[in-house]
């Protein structure tokens, strides 16, 4: 049994571990103080304040070196832990206190994600260098998850964002959806079709859990239509196959249309009439983040790389 009178251990400075550290690695006093730019009194104090802190012999002095004990060396990688993870705090604050720099977790639904990274990708590496991107692409309930419980910074997203937690949207632009065909069927190539011509056709959709998917359905909703079909795709990309192979019709985000329809020889474009269906995408933050004032000259410096594609900006 341990005695009662027997003296718990104090916490270390860090001052005292600093010395110590550096009386380890130079194994000799005054070569320590000067790599510190301490004198070699108030280094060796430290030292032993540290061992009487811990009731324990940390160093042995000897006329010509340092010796640092068993338990020394097993208290010195504790030391330079501590000391290595006390600079990354410091560094991790004063990179949040510079705007752009560090890691940004950013979440992108899949439905805008192959037509949008680019040009975010482009902006990021151009006027951004410091800032870590780290992007992760998941249908909006998984991103909004993620936002709420820390794991990611900042969405792109259609909007409102809804879910469970609040959020803070901040709007980029809207765009138009765009009717796909068979380059055969009567309304390809129009581009004055009214929404309700959507009552005579047999609407593909994406499958449960993509917002794209409850867009079209409102818009069905809105006619009276009943997309009626038992087909579902996991992407943009096979909903075009299913179109080119003659299983229905398919509605795709005006800034989708390029890159997916033009993979097909077998697909025609059909535009609305104003006011054409269409949705926002914009930026969700968790509200009150240290980091608002960045998001809003992202969000602004967003606006401008993509005023490039087929979308109306929002200020």
């Amino acid at each position: 049994m341990a005695s009662a009178t027997a003296r718990a251990p104090r916490t270390p400075t860090v001052a005292q571990l600093r010395a110590f550290v550096a009386v380890a690695e130079h194994r000799h006093f005054r070569e320590a103080a000067a790599a510190t730019g301490t004198s070699q009194p108030a280094l060796s104090g430290a030292v032993a304040a540290l061992e009487e802190s811990l009731g324990a012999q940390l160093v042995e002095r000897t006329t010509r070196r340092v010796i640092i004990t068993p338990l020394g060396e097993r208290v010195l990688g504790h030391a330079r832990r501590v000391l290595a993870a006390l600079q990354g705090l410091t560094e991790e604050v004063e990179a949040a206190r510079r705007p752009f720099t560090g890691p940004l977790h950013l979440g992108v639904i899949p439905t805008v994600a192959p037509y949008l990274l680019p040009n975010v990708l482009r902006l990021v590496r151009d006027r951004y260098p410091e800032l870590e991107l780290h992007v992760h692409e998941e249908r909006t309930p998984s991103l909004l998850e993620g936002l709420a419980g820390g794991r990611l910074d900042v969405l792109l997203l259609a909007l409102p964002a809804g879910g469970g937690s609040p959020t803070r949207d901040i709007p980029l632009f809207d765009e138009d959806f765009v009717l796909v065909t068979p380059p055969g069927h009567p309304l390809a190539g129009r581009v004055d079709v009214p929404r309700d011509a959507l009552l005579d056709l047999d609407v593909l959709l994406l499958e449960e859990g993509h917002c794209l998917r409850d867009q079209a359905l409102d818009i069905c909703r809105e006619i009276g239509a009943d997309p009626g079909s038992n087909t579902r795709a996991a992407g943009l990309s096979t909903l075009v196959q299913l179109v080119a192979g003659g299983l229905g019709v398919t509605l795709l985000p005006a800034t989708a249309l390029d890159v997916e329809a033009g993979r097909a020889d077998r697909l025609a474009a059909v535009r609305f009439a104003a006011p054409a269906p269409g949705r926002r995408i914009g930026l969700a933050t968790r509200p009150g983040s240290a980091r608002s004032a960045e998001y809003d000259r992202f969000a602004a410096s967003l606006r401008e790389v993509l005023a490039e594609l087929p979308v109306r900006i929002v200020q």
